[in-house]
């Protein structure tokens, strides 16, 4: 209560000068967030919006299945929102499963990839848009997520293939939008600011996984 109370003193002995100043600065900084919102929004504009491959792949040898447009928001990173992160995930069921209520409307969710047990990649969502997957906005703003059939107390599900596909896709991400491999920028869904998700949970080896990345990352490049 002391420092609201100094707050509100200090309000009251604010000069003239001082609230002229103090507003043309809230003006500029107006101006810098409208100009902000319109390079993220001038592409929304008729006749300006960007042309799309159907069925298009950020990831080679990577298989498109579309999700449903209800969990994911078309956009156009990193030109309006920076891409810094990469999300882990865990299913919690098989890769049918997954693939279905990422298709499902109702779901309101879905990330970007799924990687199956036996090595194999399914894109669901295009890296250039924002997915529904880490339950925070501003994470699903600058992250791409990356969902691992299995269940979390299930270490078996967490093949060898599983590990180095996904290493190999988490590093050409990294790659792409030169994102350091630490983890502090690949992190798990439990994580997540806000999250009442636990996964990938105990099982996931996060100490063979960086190593993973790292190595394929310093690798040349396939994609």
């Amino acid at each position: 209560m002391g420092a609201k109370q100094a707050s509100e003193d200090g309000d009251r002995r604010i000069g003239r000068r001082a609230l002229l100043v103090g507003g043309a600065a809230a003006a500029v900084g107006s101006a810098v967030l409208a100009r902000d919102e319109l390079a993220r929004l001038w592409w929304r504009a008729p006749g300006v919006e960007k042309p799309r491959v159907e069925g298009a792949v950020d990831f080679r040898g990577a298989r498109w299945v579309a999700a449903s447009d209800a969990n994911w928001r078309r956009a156009d990173r990193p030109d309006d929102y920076g891409v810094d992160m990469v999300v882990i995930h865990v299913t919690q069921g098989s890769f049918a499963s997954a693939v279905k209520v990422f298709q499902d409307p109702g779901h309101g969710a879905a990330a970007h990839y799924i990687v199956r047990k036996d090595g194999r990649i399914t894109q669901m969502i295009r890296e250039l848009d924002v997915a529904y997957h880490a339950g925070n906005r501003a994470y699903n703003e600058r992250s791409v997520g990356i969902e691992h059939e299995g269940f979390v107390d299930r270490p078996e599900d967490f093949t060898d293939a599983m590990y180095e596909a996904s290493a190999r896709l988490t590093a050409r991400i990294c790659a792409r939008y030169d994102i350091p491999v630490d983890r502090e920028h690949i992190i798990g869904h439990v994580e997540v600011p806000g999250t009442d998700h636990t996964d990938p949970g105990e099982h996931w080896d996060w100490k063979r996984y960086m190593q993973l990345v790292r190595r394929a990352r310093s690798a040349p490049a396939q994609v």
